[in-house]
């Protein structure tokens, strides 16, 4: 599963999370920060000031973007009038837009552009961030506007939108604790602070493991099973880090997993996989244990001034899922099958192992490469073959070609606006001639680069006031080249394709307020869109016009194609099996976490595996120390398995467009409108069934996964 990034309503973020910025020479100045917070003007329906911010502008704009919001409120609260929708909720949706601005463009730099500055900004602004977002959520007055008129929905006469954005709002402060009495909203307020700093610190102590530790090969005979492209960037990466002549691998995914793939020395790939599995759990002062076990006492403590039992059912509630128990039924429902699918696969290694006499037993850092002989004796599939057909840049217009045939979306370059770094792109999308908004791309590693792959909202969708265009972006950590194209792996087009969803899903919003617009849906939700769009790329239509070999042009041959189709459902158990430890471990140790007591997250990890029956060949997806997803912020914690509940609705949807044809008009205009286009306006189950015509068969999801 890929890691995101998403914002919420500035004025009501409760904190900021794992946000994550290197060297950014700009001048500065007084007043620059206005830059920051003034409305997105220019061509194009304006775009983000990249070329103005710096840790000195992004502080500014964010604390007078604090002080205007702050006014702003104080208005809505002691106004003489009644609290009505237009005066109080409608009032509350048009505030805070300046903060919103200067957070969005924070957000960017700490998770893209993160050098020390930007570190050490983010460990001071995330608390005080943290503290502002409370005051408005304990602001009684507010709060007291608030619950009136939600008490007088039945006879308001307000449209379902308007409702529908009434009780996101009364929700958000009775889950935030804006019903608490003043003694529990201080320690609240303590909690959610302390939390800020905490998710900062974790976030900061991954990124130094991951650009501290690296593996450098010395000579060319350790290379052995790597493919040319591989051995390139590995070149171009030693040069960048001042060892010319030299090859590195560095400590992220996208480096060390085709290491892990294709080297043929055991002996590297083992030290390659424990450099990469131990992030964060070296001993050393970026060491994330004591943090984790803090972050979930804390929560447990949290979780009960607002009133549940523990952190993973106030996460849960809030979800499609609703209770801890129904996430967990689901995710076992799958872990049987999916582990003795895993466990017939270690097989399959294992007997090739023993064919070839390597003398060895199957272990975790040579599970991706057994697994590739494994995929060429069943399927005669080379991953490294696919991949001379898979250049980035390729793959990139293959989506753009979806989303045309699909939605009627075009993409078209655009030269001149303000970017944050030389790698990135900008796209105008427009429909029937019309703009819709604006699409960055933001593909390769660098140092301060948050790790793995996201989508961002830079600006949300809205007609509110104005008729407002999206803004987003997909962020990818893909090593260059030495020269020439950039081939990526078939599970990166996988990966470019679902994070391209989450971006259709935020252009594609046509609703009025920007709280209930674009990828502001429920967790198990959000990735729906996401987790559809995957299944495109391996379609004939994609592949024949946009899988060209990098040296000939030549597209890729049917015989290749097919082989591709015949083995998509290869190697199910061990993905299933990563990702599933990920999400049990996830929600066992939030329902185990109290006020009082710690956990050692390593320790509870074993325990947790063992209870399970987790293979030894296989690790968790994310092990504890950088489980950035549940760990650098309250978003996915106790929520992991979100993607597998998103997995239930894609897999029954899916049946029904490989029924009605997979281009078929009719069905993603349907798709369009019912899932893209109306965000939160819509309740997800509502949504869906508005779809489908009926509730998920979650039966699908087994016969996706080939477990039927």
């Amino acid at each position: 599963m890929r890691r995101r990034v998403f914002l919420q309503s500035a004025a009501l973020a409760a904190a900021l999370g794992s946000l994550r910025f290197p060297g950014f020479a700009l001048a500065t100045g007084s007043g620059q920060e206005d830059k920051l917070i003034e409305v997105w003007t220019g061509e194009h329906g304006g775009y983000p000031p990249f070329d103005q911010v710096n840790p000195t502008s992004i502080k500014a704009a964010l604390e007078k973007g604090m002080e205007l919001n702050r006014a702003e409120i104080a208005k809505i609260a002691g106004a003489a009038e009644g609290p009505t929708f237009a005066n109080t909720v409608a009032a509350l949706e048009d505030s805070g837009r300046a903060l919103d601005r200067a957070q969005r463009l924070f957000s960017v730099f700490t998770s893209a552009m993160n050098d020390q500055a930007m570190q050490d900004l983010q460990t001071e602004m995330s608390p005080v961030l943290s503290a502002f977002g409370d005051d408005i959520i304990q602001n009684a007055q507010l709060f007291a506007r608030i619950k009136a008129v939600h008490d007088g929905l039945a006879t308001a006469g307000l449209s379902p939108e308007q409702k529908r954005l009434v009780e996101s709002y009364y929700q958000n402060f009775t889950r935030q604790g804006a019903a608490l009495d003043d003694a529990d909203q201080a320690a609240l307020k303590d909690l959610n602070q302390k939390l800020a700093s905490l998710y900062t610190r974790f976030s900061q102590n991954e990124l130094a493991d991951e650009e501290s530790y690296r593996l450098t090969i010395e000579t060319e005979a350790d290379l052995e099973g790597l493919p040319d492209s591989l051995r390139e960037a590995a070149a171009a990466a030693a040069e960048a880090h001042g060892v010319k002549g030299k090859w590195v691998f560095t400590n992220t995914r996208s480096s060390m997993e085709p290491f892990l793939t294709y080297s043929a020395r055991r002996d590297l790939r083992e030290k390659g996989w424990r450099m990469w599995i131990m992030r964060g759990d070296n001993g050393t002062a970026t060491d994330n244990k004591a943090v984790i076990s803090e972050i979930l006492q804390l929560r447990a403590r949290r979780a009960g001034l607002l009133g549940f039992t523990t952190h993973a059912h106030w996460a849960v509630e809030d979800n499609m899922a609703k209770t801890p128990q129904a996430a967990m039924d689901l995710m076992m429902k799958l872990w049987g099958p999916a582990l003795r699918r895993a466990q017939e696969e270690i097989a399959d290694m294992q007997a090739i192992a023993d064919e070839e006499g390597a003398g060895i037993t199957i272990d975790a850092w040579d599970h991706r490469f057994y697994s590739e002989k494994v995929r060429k004796a069943k399927y005669d599939l080379d991953q490294n073959e696919v991949k001379h057909y898979l250049q980035l840049d390729k793959i990139r217009d293959g989506m753009f070609w979806v989303a045309e045939r699909l939605y009627g979306l075009r993409f078209a370059r655009l030269d001149g606006l303000p970017v944050y770094h030389g790698d990135m792109s900008v796209y105008e999308v427009t429909r029937g001639g019309e703009r819709v908004g604006l699409w960055y791309f933001d593909p390769y590693t660098r140092a301060g680069k948050s790790s793995g792959a996201w989508m961002n909202e830079y600006r949300t969708q809205e007609r509110f006031k104005a008729d407002i265009t999206p803004i987003v972006s997909n962020n990818s950590n893909f090593v260059k080249s030495g020269s020439g194209p950039v081939l990526i792996s078939w599970d990166d087009a996988v990966t470019m394709f679902h994070e391209f969803g989450h971006a259709l899903h935020g252009l594609s919003s046509n609703v009025t307020y920007p709280r209930l617009a674009g990828t502001s849906v429920k967790r198990d939700f959000v990735e729906f869109p996401s987790q559809i769009n995957e299944h495109w790329l391996p379609t004939r239509e994609v592949l024949e016009r946009f899988a060209l070999h990098v040296d000939t042009g030549e597209p890729m041959p049917a015989e290749l194609l097919a082989k591709i189709q015949k083995s998509l459902k290869f190697n199910q158990g061990f993905s299933t099996v990563e990702f599933l430890a990920s999400a049990i471990y996830d929600m066992k140790i939030h329902l185990a976490a109290t006020p009082d007591g710690t956990i050692d997250p390593v320790a509870f990890e074993k325990t947790c595996m063992a209870e399970i029956g987790l293979p030894k060949e296989i690790v968790m997806r994310h092990r504890p120390t950088h489980f950035g997803h549940i760990f650098s912020g309250d978003g996915y914690s106790a929520g992991y398995y979100v993607y597998l509940w998103a997995d239930a609705l894609t897999a029954d949807v899916w049946e029904l467009f490989e029924q009605k044809g997979v281009w078929d008009p009719a069905t993603a205009k349907a798709f369009l409108d019912e899932i893209l286009a109306v965000g939160n306006a819509v309740a997800p189950d509502e949504a869906f069934r508005n779809f489908r015509g009926r509730d998920v068969d979650t039966e699908a999801l087994m016969r996706l996964r080939g477990f039927a």
